[in-house]
């Protein structure tokens, strides 16, 4: 049975990946710090029950989370007059290149991004990203092809993907 400090040191250890990850599938800092908040609430609620490594687990929350939320009409929140507090450091916009290749993922369709992400960033194997989409090992494979040719033929991107050429 796991316990809380278990559940502390996961989170310690595996936030930062489960954030880049919630970044690239939303394009959003706020969407994507929800969206693992999201994941975490859910994984601590069934802690106790989950065997084996964790973060496989708390990614298919995740990846779920996604998908269903964007299947939901939007109820959050509204602008307001007042400015946030305080700026956090935007550490994903480093690069022009991260910037245009997060760009170009959110112009990808949502399934296409997610396998993308799964597939590419997180490097999981094709018959996991399947498992974690509830889909079939075809259909994962189908979709990265067809986000990688359109990832070859972004206008943003240009010949800067390395993907199927020199570079």
């Amino acid at each position: 049975m796991r316990d809380r400090g278990d559940f502390e040191a996961f989170v310690v250890a595996a936030g930062r990946r489960l954030h880049t990850s919630a970044y690239l599938l939303t394009r959003d800092h706020g969407l994507a710090e929800d969206l693992v908040q999201t994941a975490l609430a859910r994984a601590w609620i069934a802690w106790h029950r989950v065997d084996g490594a964790p973060e496989p687990y708390v990614r298919r929350i995740l990846v779920h989370e996604f998908l269903t939320s964007r299947r939901r009409r939007w109820w959050g929140e509204h602008p307001d007059d007042d400015p946030p507090d305080e700026a956090t450091p935007d550490t994903y916009r480093a690069s022009d290149d991260r910037l245009d290749l997060a760009g170009a993922l959110g112009r990808l369709p949502v399934r296409q991004r997610a396998v993308v992400v799964l597939r590419y960033v997180e490097g999981l194997p094709e018959a996991e990203v399947a498992e974690l989409l509830g889909c079939s090992v075809g259909t994962v494979k189908s979709q990265a092809s067809k986000a990688l040719a359109k990832l070859r033929v972004d206008d943003v991107l240009g010949d800067r993907t390395g993907i199927g050429g020199e570079r």
